[in-house]
């Protein structure tokens, strides 16, 4: 018995790439887009933050991990083929992170269908 001829091997860069070229529906700053989201989020940030882990299919205690929130940017990226890096993930919850899990919430919201951008 002979073993099977490989002709043709993997190209460098194949394995593991994720083209992303899409954008956030919303801007960082749109939080009135979405009344629901912009009450919760000025009312309880930690409610909002728990809401969209769950919307997500995520458990709603992500939020209250250190690195949680930037994880779960980063997975919605990479899901929804979004552009971005994980150094900008990291900064964009750190330094604006109720703005940014506003437009995550929105985000999930809109490609769900319930609301539209």
């Amino acid at each position: 018995m002979s073993n099977p001829v490989i002709t043709h091997q993997p190209g460098a860069g194949g394995y593991g790439t994720n083209v992303q070229t899409g954008d956030w529906s919303t801007g960082l700053c749109s939080c009135c887009s979405d009344l629901l989201v912009c009450a919760l989020g000025c009312v309880c940030p930690m409610a909002l933050s728990c809401y969209t882990a769950n919307k997500y299919g995520e458990n709603c205690c992500l939020g209250f991990v250190p690195g949680g929130l930037t994880a779960m940017r980063t997975h919605m990226r990479l899901t929804y083929g979004i552009q971005g890096t994980v150094c900008n993930d990291a900064l964009m919850t750190f330094f604006c992170g109720l703005c940014e899990v506003c437009r995550m919430a929105r985000e999930i919201r809109i490609r769900n269908g319930e609301v539209s951008p």
